[in-house]
């Protein structure tokens, strides 16, 4: 299993300062907590670190490594993906809000015949929002990040490699799309950082069991 680069600088603030908290490591880190829990999930489940409740987490050596890399493995996006928020790119901004509201999401996915041609974010209609235009009549297609620029996983990619794009690029959320030509993908799921927790924490469960 080959950890991104934080992962691996996690691994080291852990062997030095374990036991060490969640907020202590993204306080060094100058992230959120909430930006770390899957780099923290993954090398939890991995066996690279463990946790202790209201003590923290502390380096193991990865004695778990050989017993759950398998599973890991085999975890993959198209068991584990949800429903998408689509919308189409030519929805107003003021609708892109109200939609993103309702499903109570953080990204919604822009198609044309169902087919991806976007992303956009919070932060983008906070920008159209702010920018003085009437978001009524804005367009999506002209606050969304286009394709090929949209970083995607396949219903057939293991959730490890899911999570590792997500914390290469940054981004919260994955479009999860079926079909060889970058501008002719289907939308057909969703994968999130909350899935990929999830995700790992049922597989945590089981190991206790």
């Amino acid at each position: 299993m080959e950890l991104t680069k934080r992962q691996q600088t996690i691994l080291e603030i852990v062997k030095s300062n374990g036991p060490i908290t969640g907020e202590q490591i993204a306080e060094k880190l100058s992230l959120t907590r909430a930006t770390l829990r899957a780099d923290l999930s993954i090398l939890t489940m991995a066996g690279f670190i463990d946790a202790r409740p209201r003590v923290g987490y502390y380096y193991s050596g990865k004695r778990n490594a050989d017993l759950f890399g398998d599973s890991l493995r085999r975890m993959k996006v198209k068991d584990y993906k949800s429903i998408p928020a689509v919308i189409s790119e030519t929805e107003s901004v003021y609708n892109a809000i109200v939609m993103m509201f309702m499903e109570d999401v953080g990204t919604l996915f822009a198609a044309r015949d169902k087919v991806l041609v976007g992303v956009i974010s919070r932060k983008d209609l906070l920008k159209v929002a702010v920018g003085g235009g009437d978001i009524h009549e804005i367009p999506v297609n002209m606050a969304m990040t286009r394709v090929p620029h949209v970083i995607t996983v396949g219903p057939e990619d293991t959730l490890i490699e899911a999570a590792n794009r997500m914390n290469r690029h940054e981004v919260d959320a994955l479009p999860v799309v079926r079909g060889e030509s970058s501008d002719e993908q289907e939308i057909v799921g969703r994968v999130s950082k909350t899935t990929i927790t999830r995700a790992f924490a049922e597989l945590g469960d089981y190991r206790e069991v």
